[in-house]
């Protein structure tokens, strides 16, 4: 049974650490393990949880900054900020249903896999609102990057190195982001469409307008549907949602909802429940060109999926074999992507490479980070490639 070290504070995270690098055993790093099953599993006999690093350790709404410990749940993190009209921008989503989870995801968990949500396509993924991190190295050693301010020009930017990285080059601890005024309003204009080509023409169309579009996806069934979303304040969504309705008309039939049943709408889509994978299915992503999409779909022939990003962004759901992986490494590469085996019973994301191989120079480059940062590899071992 694997040990469970949940330190109470930064210094005992770094002291966990430093022990582990001193007798070269791996740890497997998490925060509250809502995501343990994502990419390959870390063969680990310890585990080091974030779990009890948590809190709100700064809040300046007047300055948008926001900094918690990595443990903190992301449904507080919202409350506090919800409180004074802010918001998290990229959206992260909630997966917990997903990965089978009991408890929320953590802010230290979002950031180490970058997770982003439908605003991904206009106000950027999770790593460009990170302004600060602590973290401890594969060596036991507190380490800062950015800092607590909006123009921030502090030093190399390890933020965006680590956010993303899976817990492989630092044990993040504290996390500072940059915060938005939440929305007044949203509304969405849905298109019924004949097929996947024309969805994501809409959503091209809904994009290129002048109707400053926030969110763009398309979702499976019979007669598929294109949604775009648009936000701010409430006459001006009204408005504009009526204006691209007006647009939009020559694709198929149109519709309009806004208020309650628009954000209910995108937060479905946020945490992909439109894809509607069954427990034992295996969950893919793959990244493409929007135009490329439907052409995955078609290729991949897997009977679940959801498009969005524009298009760019495609959720498949099917049978967790090495056949079906291999049809979606082959359509991912064939269309210029890459892809990512997202959930997937333990034995298959044993077998099976989660993530396209990098090219060589960069991945000689990722060799030299890699032992700077962790130089013994006790950090998530193999969580992302093996060996």
């Amino acid at each position: 049974m694997t040990q469970v070290i949940a330190p109470a504070d930064e210094a005992g995270v770094a002291a966990a650490v430093a022990a582990a690098a001193a007798a070269g055993e791996p740890l497997a790093i998490e925060g509250r393990g809502t995501k343990r099953a994502l990419l390959r599993p870390v063969q680990a006999a310890r585990t080091l949880s974030l779990r009890n690093l948590s809190g709100i350790t700064l809040y300046r709404p007047q300055e948008l900054i926001l900094s918690a410990w990595a443990g903190t749940p992301l449904p507080e993190i919202e409350a506090a900020l919800a409180e004074r009209g802010q918001q998290v921008v990229a959206e992260p989503p909630d997966l917990s249903a997903m990965f089978g989870a009991s408890e929320a995801a953590t802010l230290g968990g979002l950031v180490a896999t970058n997770l982003s949500g439908p605003r991904r396509i206009t106000a950027g993924a999770m790593r460009d609102h990170v302004m600060g991190i602590r973290a401890v190295n594969g060596m036991g050693e507190v380490f800062r990057s950015g800092g607590r301010v909006l123009k921030n020009v502090t030093g190399l930017d390890l933020c965006k190195l680590l956010t993303g990285a899976h817990g492989t080059l630092g044990v993040i601890t504290e996390v500072t982001l940059k915060v938005l005024p939440a929305t007044e309003a949203s509304g969405t204009v849905m298109v019924t469409v004949p097929d996947l080509a024309t969805g994501v023409r809409v959503l091209s169309a809904g994009l290129g307008s002048p109707y400053g579009v926030s969110g763009a996806a398309l979702l499976p069934g019979p007669a598929p549907q294109a949604l775009l979303r648009i936000e701010e304040f409430a006459e001006s969504v009204h408005y504009r949602c009526e204006r691209l309705r007006e647009a939009l008309a020559r694709y198929g039939e149109v519709r309009q909802v806004e208020g309650e049943e628009s954000r209910s709408l995108w937060r479905a889509v946020r945490d992909a429940e439109p894809l509607a994978a069954a427990p034992d299915e295996a969950v893919w992503r793959v990244s493409v060109q929007p135009t490329a999409g439907p052409g995955i779909v078609v290729a991949a022939g897997l009977p679940k999926f959801l498009l969005d990003w524009g298009g760019g962004l495609v959720w498949l759901a099917g049978p967790a074999t090495e056949d079906a992986h291999e049809r979606v490494m082959q359509v991912a590469r064939a269309a210029g992507g890459s892809f990512t085996l997202f959930r997937a019973p333990e034995p298959l994301r044993a077998a099976v490479a989660v993530m396209p191989e990098e090219p060589q120079a960069l991945a000689a480059i990722g060799a030299r980070v890699r032992q700077v940062m962790d130089p013994r590899g006790i950090l998530n071992p193999g969580r992302i490639r093996a060996g």
